[in-house]
């Protein structure tokens, strides 16, 4: 009967879920019966999976329903379809305060909420549980004994220097195609006049564009691009495939600093379950299965003090400026008139 319950359950989430993209989609089973919570994500399943058994081995009773879209098709199934999920995760800041502002999102209160620093959550709406460094990505073994660039007029300065290494060998994310993408570029503008620069020098250099962190890590590691430009820092957390070869560096005139975010939404099918993960994450053992297992880094105002070179992304409604179409059309086309030229 339970299967048959949990059959049923799922082909309903899969008829709400049809108006958007789904990248992945599992169903972790408790160990008893129980109710069933559904998590909306752009986190990868095999990034998550510790964290749900932490969840899970703290309330064995729930089983955990585990939906994997991307940033815009994420927000696309809360904004446009009112999909019934109970939690949603998101990597794109914006698009997630925007689903907030809108009140889209339920009011929710806890002592784990009450613990968080003003600047990890947005008035009980929305809540960080993981901060993030954007990192400069670089194969060490093709500089030589040149120092690597350790900021962004290093990293144009070397990239004018030497345009025959960088040619066609550098990569960074396509605004257009990655929420991520988008929100790290806006915010570089926002930060300093030096990004516009990068920009056209990168574009002198026939620059790679992704939509997706995985494969321009790949490629990096594989030899094929010698740089990878405002990549996020949690996907090389243990490092990267090639060992000492590579190198992660965080800018030192300004590092960007993600916060991975949740909150419930307004239509969720059992919002109290949805705050119970949420509560969960932001506790003690969540922070230890985020920051140990998921190689998500907890949120940790010392870290920030330690290293005053990392600004975290402001959690606040400036991120829906660059949002609002006009605004988005006008950016992007700036943006490819600059890196994208014929």
């Amino acid at each position: 009967m339970r299967h048959l319950v949990i059959a049923i359950g799922l082909s309903l989430w899969a008829g709400l879920a049809a108006a958007f993209e789904i990248e992945e989609e599992r169903l972790f089973e408790a160990q008893s019966d129980g109710p069933v919570v559904s998590i909306l994500s752009t986190t990868d399943t095999v990034v998550f999976e510790p964290v749900i058994a932490a969840f899970q081995a703290r309330n064995p009773e729930v089983s955990v329903h585990y939906t994997v879209s991307s940033t815009r098709q994420v927000y696309q199934a809360i904004a446009e379809d009112a999909a019934r999920f109970d939690l949603v995760v998101s990597s794109a800041m914006d698009l997630q305060m925007k689903l907030a502002n809108d009140g889209l999102a339920r009011a929710h209160g806890s002592q784990e909420v009450e613990a968080l620093p003003d600047w990890a959550v947005w008035r009980e709406h929305l809540f960080a549980f993981s901060q993030e460094p954007v990192v400069l990505l670089l194969r060490r073994d093709a500089f030589g004994n040149r120092p690597l660039p350790q900021d962004r007029s290093g990293l144009i300065e070397i990239m004018r220097d030497r345009p025959a290494l960088f040619e066609g060998r550098i990569g960074t994310y396509d605004p257009a195609r990655s929420g991520a993408g988008y929100l790290f570029a806006t915010q570089d503008a926002r930060q300093s006049d030096s990004f516009w620069r990068l920009a056209e020098v990168m574009g002198s250099l026939s620059p790679r564009l992704y939509a997706s962190t995985g494969a321009m890590i790949r490629d990096l590691e594989s030899g094929d691009i010698v740089a990878a430009y405002n990549v996020l820092g949690s996907y090389v957390a243990g490092g990267l495939s090639i060992g000492d070869a590579g190198a992660v560096v965080e800018l030192r005139d300004f590092t960007h600093v993600l916060l991975r975010t949740a909150l419930v939404p307004a239509s969720a099918d059992q919002p109290e379950l949805g705050g119970r993960f949420l509560d969960f994450l932001l506790s003690e053992a969540g922070q230890t299965a985020l920051d140990r297992d998921a190689r998500l880094p907890r949120i940790d105002g010392r870290a920030l003090t330690t290293n005053p070179h990392q600004r975290p992304i402001r959690l606040d409604t400036g991120l829906l400026v660059f949002i609002d179409p006009l605004m988005r059309d006008r950016f992007l086309q700036e943006w490819a008139a600059a890196v994208t030229r014929p």
